[in-house]
């Protein structure tokens, strides 16, 4: 891939696109002239975002974890990506003894097994341009325990162990893979920490809002804005010398 296809030709995968982090990575990339084909399960959302950049966006409607979906999403995806941010929702917030073996079952579906089979599916497409991007975007919870969130806390951990196996399996190769670790930013994923908090402390929404808040070291909420800044330049040329690597997004709390 030439220097200029490289600047000026970029075609990225964003799942979980209609909503929270997924969409604003999807914006700042459309944002930065590139095109988009997006993934979520949302269609009129992303039937919204193809009518308003017809020129950048594609898109393919369905659930990612769905073994079945993946499959027809491959047969769609253009041989010229040049990228992948791989996202999704997490499970529910419980405690371990809240969790039922069903609750672990379909926690692997949706935060391991999904994305090992978009990966085999996306790096013979790269490996055939010499070049490609990886961004897994999982949570802080993958480096740290997060009260309540025990599926998370304990399955999002296999995907440093495949980032890390990934790179080395690809050194020389043009690919690069990467975590993104987002602590609490301001998407409608956190609603259901919100909720779990304001059961445990018999307190409001708005308490538990506050007490979340207060926790972060730099003192707020993350902004999905300045997340999806940090996601569109892992996603870029300029960020080959980053591989097998996991950024905390979290305001400081993983310290």
């Amino acid at each position: 891939m030439t220097e200029n296809t490289k600047l000026t030709n970029q075609l990225f995968l964003v799942t979980g696109a209609s909503s929270g982090l997924g969409l604003a990575v999807a914006l700042q990339l459309i944002q930065n002239g590139h095109k988009v084909f997006l993934v979520a399960r949302r269609e009129n959302i992303l039937q919204e975002m193809s009518e308003k950049y017809p020129k950048q966006v594609h898109y393919y409607a369905g659930d990612v974890c769905a073994e079945l979906f993946i499959k027809q999403l491959a047969l769609k995806l253009p041989d010229n990506i040049t990228g992948a941010f791989i996202n999704a929702g997490g499970p529910p917030a419980k405690t371990t003894l809240e969790t039922t073996l069903q609750d672990w079952d379909l926690a692997y579906n949706q935060l391991i097994r999904w994305k090992i089979q978009l990966t085999q599916i996306l790096i013979p497409k790269f490996q055939a341009n010499i070049y490609g991007r990886i961004v897994f975007s999982e949570s802080t919870s993958i480096t740290r325990p997060v009260k309540n969130l025990i599926l998370s806390n304990s399955l999002r951990m296999a995907i440093i162990g495949l980032v890390k196996t990934l790179a080395l399996e690809h050194e020389k190769s043009g690919i690069t893979f990467n975590i993104l670790a987002p602590g609490y930013h301001a998407t409608k994923a956190l609603d259901r920490l919100y909720e779990k908090l304001s059961l445990q402390d018999k307190t409001t929404i708005k308490d538990a809002k506050v007490k979340i808040a207060s926790s972060v070291p730099v003192g707020n909420i993350g902004s999905v804005e300045d997340y999806a800044s940090l996601a569109a330049w892992l996603l870029s040329e300029k960020s080959s010398f980053v591989t097998g690597q996991i950024f905390n997004i979290d305001g400081g709390a993983s310290i």
